[in-house]
């Protein structure tokens, strides 16, 4: 018999009602939970409102034939089992049976002995199959995501965009701060797309010397300059059938940009020394730290390789907010540099994270991970305790609450407008002292250490209103 804790449904559909009776006594009695149906309107209908574990009909149904009632469980539920009995079935039913998905077919008179085992075999199947779904779907989940840690809300919308994106060849621009993870979300852009099995080329624009960038965008032939001895593939052919990652393209010089414009538009290219046009088959992502609308404006980027370039956006939010990741976030890290170290630090304690949630983490997951390596690294216990965390020499490397803005001073090494920093400042200060004076420029100009004259001036060329 059946474990009763783990009772399954079959439906049974016979329009001879003694038949019906004699099923559902021998399915209950070995701890099933038998559903009859008399007819295959009423076994359609059934299956229109819930699934079953399995179906056993017969074949002559004098209203309909139970082949439409195994079309339809199939169309409907495509791992549920279906088991035809019929006394009058010929080969050629039974053969249309087995084509359309049947799981078996038993003529009558059956042996109620052989049929049990038969039924029991069915379920057994469907059991290893549903196990083997879920099985596929958790290795599917660990190879594209498995780098990345976090269930936020909106770490969740990402990877939902993730997943739709994948499907497609469009550009993707992918944005955000430094250290969020930009360079995973593009690899599982890749790893979930048609192209996982073709090269997956990282390109750091902001890493490239401006005189070789053309030729190593582009490749060059021998002999187009000094020291080109053979003919190279650039990134974009070594690319060809997979992706191309363009990190930090907000660092391309205008003049590549024009000659990327049109690779990236038409997908062709020119090697530097060459003479003939290259095609290439290749999904282009692209990723920055920059307000690159704002490039726009200022004349540092092409509008038409913008709108190229973003034809979708991914954005990716800074650490401080997805703090519910935070937790997992440092036990992954914990886990990680624990095993690379060899040494036994298995968690991270509930005080260790309150503190790290009070930080903001201006260098994102980055920053976090290298604070935990180095927590791991130095800890003497197999927790992570506060006192391991060496916070106090993990100084803020930031400015914030002008405005409602932060800077942060890591962003210099990939070029910032000092005169928008400063700017914004001022006009904080600015207001800041009118507020204090309640609105006396000559007042506020003593606070800010400033004579009347240059206080004015300031004001208006921060465009703030004059003294009437």
């Amino acid at each position: 018999m059946v474990d009763s804790e783990k009772q399954q449904r079959i439906l049974i559909c016979d329009d001879e009602e003694s038949m019906l009776e004699v099923l559902e006594f021998m399915l209950t009695r070995e701890g099933y939970e038998a559903i009859p149906a008399n007819s295959g309107a009423s076994a359609i209908a059934l299956l229109e409102k819930s699934a079953f574990d399995l179906i056993l009909t017969d074949i002559r149904l004098g209203d309909t034939t139970g082949i439409d009632v195994l079309r339809v469980a199939k169309k409907k539920y495509p791992n549920m089992p279906v088991i035809m009995i019929s006394a009058y079935a010929t080969t050629e039913t039974a053969v249309t049976a087995m084509n359309e998905g049947a799981y078996d077919f038993v003529p009558k008179p059956f042996d109620n002995r052989e049929l049990l085992q038969t039924i029991q075999k069915a379920l057994q199947l469907k059991t290893v199959e549903s196990e083997k779904i879920l099985l596929d779907d958790e290795l599917k989940k660990t190879l594209h995501f498995g780098r990345i840690v976090g269930a936020s809300p909106k770490m969740n919308k990402i990877l939902d965009m993730v997943v739709q994106v994948a499907k497609t060849r469009t550009n993707v621009l992918i944005t955000g701060e430094s250290g969020t993870g930009k360079e995973l979300i593009a690899r599982s852009i890749h790893d979930l797309s048609d192209r996982q099995r073709q090269p997956f080329v990282v390109v750091n624009c902001g890493g490239i010397p401006e005189a070789l960038m053309e030729s190593e965008f582009f490749g060059h032939k021998k002999g187009a300059f000094t020291g080109a001895i053979t003919d190279t593939k650039g990134f974009f052919e070594i690319a060809h059938n997979g992706t191309i990652f363009l990190d930090e393209i907000g660092e391309l010089t205008m003049n590549l940009q024009v000659k990327l414009l049109r690779a990236v538009q038409e997908r062709v290219f020119k090697p530097v020394g060459g003479t003939s046009d290259i095609s290439v088959d290749i999904r282009i992502i692209s990723a920055t730290n920059k307000n690159l609308e704002k490039e726009v404006i200022a004349g540092n980027f092409r509008e038409d390789l913008f709108y190229r370039l973003n034809v979708i956006e991914l954005k990716l939010p800074p650490l401080r907010e997805r703090k519910d990741d935070l937790k997992a976030l440092a036990q992954h890290f914990v886990e990680k540099y624990s095993r690379e170290m060899g040494k036994d630090v298995v968690k991270i304690s509930a005080y260790a994270i309150d503190l790290l949630s009070k930080y903001d983490f201006p260098g994102n997951i980055r920053e976090l991970e290298n604070l935990i390596e180095r927590s791991v690294a130095l800890s003497t216990t197999n927790i992570i305790l506060p006192e391991s965390l060496s916070l106090s020499t993990h100084k803020r490397r930031w400015i914030e609450g002008i405005e409602g803005k932060r800077f942060d001073l890591d962003e210099v090494e990939h070029g910032v407008s000092l005169d928008d920093i400063i700017e914004t400042i001022e006009r904080a200060y600015f207001n800041k002292a009118l507020q204090c004076s309640r609105g006396s420029k000559k007042e506020a100009a003593k606070l800010l250490g400033m004579t009347f004259r240059s206080f004015r001036y300031r004001l208006e060329k921060l465009g703030l209103g004059v003294e009437k």
